[in-house]
């Protein structure tokens, strides 16, 4: 009996464990793709390693991830690729959010994240909320990079950037700082994902499997 009692929790752990069987880790449908996960790290808007992110790995909807490859091949085909900075993100790190920005007293990330927004007015500004795509599996954060170098392409201005700056049609740019806001505009439309306005690196997949579902397993 016991022995049944052990095998039946290891069971459950286990499959506790695992991601869910209608997601997938992008990297190992698309070997080329390049992750620097930023809320498994310290270099990010609040400053640590954000809650639920337990190993730099993106995951997203096996819908999603697919879609995402067509994305990668056809970049390929130009000597570019795509970086992923975040996707399926726990409802825990967005609770981790909220409660950094309830806390007015740290702005240790103010300079390089949000110099020109004051904090108190995050929520109000849209930066921060409640719910988030990204925990329905199906939103990605990411940008283009030259896949000889690794670099990234320029694009007016940096990952998770508050403010009028990072809008996908703020005029304020370089001519090629809008063509490359523009390629990775056109070509992730293309393959079925739509744009936000005011964040040039975020896109949802349309026809996204849990349109009402959030998820709160780990990243690991």
């Amino acid at each position: 009996m016991k022995k049944i009692l052990l095998l039946l929790t290891y069971t459950t752990l286990l499959t506790f464990a695992e991601i869910p069987k209608e997601f997938s880790y992008v990297k190992e449908k698309i070997p080329t793709i390049e992750l620097e996960l930023r809320y498994a790290s310290t270099n990010n808007f609040v400053g640590e390693v954000i809650d639920g992110y337990l190993a730099p790995r993106a995951i997203l909807t096996t819908k999603a991830t697919l879609a995402l490859a067509k994305v990668q091949k056809e970049l390929e085909s130009f000597g570019l690729g795509l970086k992923i900075f975040d996707g399926y993100r726990p409802q825990r790190a967005v609770n981790h959010f909220v409660r950094w920005g309830r806390n007015l007293a740290n702005k240790k990330m103010k300079q390089e994240y949000y110099p020109n927004v004051q904090k108190r007015n995050l929520f109000k500004e849209g930066y921060i909320a409640k719910r988030s795509g990204h925990s329905r599996g199906s939103t990605v954060d990411l940008t283009i990079i030259d896949l000889k170098t690794k670099e990234e392409l320029d694009m007016g201005s940096s990952f998770d950037f508050f403010g009028k700056e990072s809008w996908v049609h703020y005029a304020d740019i370089t001519s090629q700082q809008r063509a490359n806001r523009m390629l990775l505009n056109q070509v992730m439309t293309k393959y079925g994902f739509r744009a936000y306005a005011q964040e040039w690196w975020h896109f949802t997949l349309d026809n996204e499997p849990y349109k009402k579902r959030y998820f709160d397993f780990e990243v690991k």
